[in-house]
């Protein structure tokens, strides 16, 4: 039996490097809600987190990523 055409399409979004970048952005998430849970002395929810983690620090990553990208590019 052949393999299921989602499967295809599923495999397909996952080796996008717009879903790596989101895999990257959730994981940096999940770490500063860990670190600020441990701060406050309890778990402050993954919204808070997401909140905080987008105001304190998306834009820096952005920027960085968009260096790499641009120097990516230059190299090729």
């Amino acid at each position: 039996m052949s393999e299921r055409p989602d499967a295809s399409a599923n495999d397909l979004v996952k080796n996008s490097s717009l879903y790596r970048e989101f895999q990257a952005e959730r994981e940096e998430i999940l770490k500063h809600k860990w670190i600020e849970s441990e701060k406050a002395g309890h778990d402050i929810g993954f919204e808070r987190a997401l909140t905080d983690w987008i105001v304190k620090h998306r834009s820096k990553r952005r920027r960085a990523r968009q260096a790499q990208q641009s120097q990516n590019s230059q190299s090729n």
